[in-house]
């Protein structure tokens, strides 16, 4: 069983202006990291404030009105707008209050900031969220355009129930429930309201607490544990979701994490131990002959090493490769935990493990979604070694190929949005001594 994430959804409540006592309430015990980090941004806090700002225009708008035409206030006043929030925008060069303003032109100026400055948080969202989708929840389109902005307000005023927390976003407004419960829900809602459909699930949902409290549990009851992966049999950037999806706390406890690599596999192994703060110890093993691989002989001789030598008493073998139960059954003094992919492992090695009370469980299960900063790592690498064939290349063709070669399985959107991002915006530049390099604008 898997549970959808809430990474998503914390970032939008947190933007859209949700209160902060809210925001603790249904996203701190999951998330809580996460808004520690939203708390510290100042791009994600100018929209924040600007949304809060407009939110409570709206809810207040005449009464804002009659306040600056009869007593003469200003929005610097005002008790139902955040007062902090203007005085923190304006230490940041937002020239928030103007003399005689009413409640239309301050409407105008909140759509106008938050315009502006959207895009500023545009890397608080991963590439495979449709950034357009995200955006259009906070530009109101031709704002400045008569009518445009009353009849945004008209529908929040009539349907204020159908908004998040009754935080005015730009949407078609419909009875879906709090659309901010979970990644999957809100993803589903906001391409729906695109006329679009996200289908990749396994971006949103992460293992169940009964896995991980699995993995706890073995770690915390073992004198010292490593892990030994089978590079071949693995993929790097499934075993990085879940290292990125447990508990830094309880990973800590793991002494090392082992990577018995071929020369066939792919770049991605050379960049995990940037990523995590595990010691990682990476075994090459070269081959005797091109046709025969002996990273399964080698990591068999490598865990038999660390038990007997370096007092490593438990062992999480990250391979899908049957042939490892010959290693596990003639070890009956250490402790295993087995993760494996459901495409590559068989019924078997798991009867096998079952029937010896070994734990198992699958590195897919585990979110793909809060991965990007190795995958871009991993392909930002990779297309630098293109570069100075770049005006010999179909831009096109070569990020397909970057792909296949550092075998990221990635939709065709989110292909295509690495393609607009990264290779189209392509730069020539030229250093202090005349010669011309090209850049990438990461």
């Amino acid at each position: 069983m898997r549970v959808d994430t809430k990474e998503l959804v914390t970032t939008i409540g947190y933007m859209i202006g949700v209160k902060k006592s809210n925001l603790e309430q249904c996203f701190n015990e999951e998330c809580g990291e996460l808004l520690q980090q939203l708390y510290a941004d100042k791009n994600a806090s100018v929209i924040r404030y600007f949304c809060k700002l407009r939110t409570a225009l709206m809810q207040k708008f005449k009464k804002t009105d009659d306040e600056m035409r009869f007593n003469l206030k200003n929005i610097n006043r005002l008790e139902f707008f955040d007062q902090d929030n203007i005085k923190q925008l304006e230490k940041w060069d937002f020239k928030i209050v103007q003399p005689n303003y009413r409640s239309e032109k301050y409407m105008v100026d909140f759509n106008k900031f938050i315009s502006e400055n959207i895009d500023n948080c545009r890397n608080l969202f991963p590439d495979w969220v449709a950034w357009d989708y995200i955006r259009d929840l906070f530009v109101i389109p031709y704002y400045t355009k008569p009518n445009v902005l009353k009849k945004e307000f008209e529908t929040y005023m009539s349907k204020i129930e159908c908004y998040p927390f009754q935080s005015y976003i730009h949407w078609i407004p419909e009875d879906y429930g709090n659309i901010l419960y979970t990644d999957g829900k809100f993803l589903s809602i906001i391409y729906k309201q695109h006329d679009d459909v996200f289908t990749d699930f396994t971006k949103y949902k992460d293992a169940h607490d009964e896995t991980k409290n699995n993995i706890y549990n073995f770690i915390e009851n073992s004198f010292k544990v490593a892990v030994a992966v089978d590079c071949e049999n693995s993929d790097v950037y499934k075993l990085y979701s879940v290292l990125k999806n447990l508990k830094q706390d309880e990973l800590e406890k793991i002494e090392k994490i082992v990577l018995y690599d071929d020369c066939h596999t792919n770049s991605g192994w050379d960049w995990l131990g940037k990523f995590t703060r595990i010691p990682i110890e990476h075994v090459e093993v070269e081959r005797v002959t091109d046709q025969k691989s002996l990273v399964d002989i080698k990591m068999t001789a490598g865990v038999c090493k660390d038990f007997f030598e370096n007092g490593i008493t438990s062992f999480i073998i990250v391979s899908s490769d049957s042939d490892y139960w010959g290693l596990i059954s003639s070890l009956p003094n250490v402790n295993f935990l087995v993760m494996y992919e459901y495409s590559k492992c068989g019924s078997a090695i798991k009867k096998a493990l079952s029937e010896h009370d070994i734990y198992y469980c699958s590195i897919d299960d585990f979110c793909s979604g809060n991965i990007e900063e190795l995958k871009k790592a991993v392909l930002f690498d990779t297309l630098e070694k293109y570069l100075p064939e770049i005006p010999y290349l179909n831009g096109k063709e070569l990020v397909q190929h970057i792909y296949t070669e550092t075998r990221i399985t990635a939709s065709e959107k989110e292909i295509e949005n690495f393609y607009n991002k990264y290779i189209k915006t392509l730069r020539l530049k030229v250093d202090a001594d005349g010669n011309f390099s090209i850049e990438i604008l990461k």
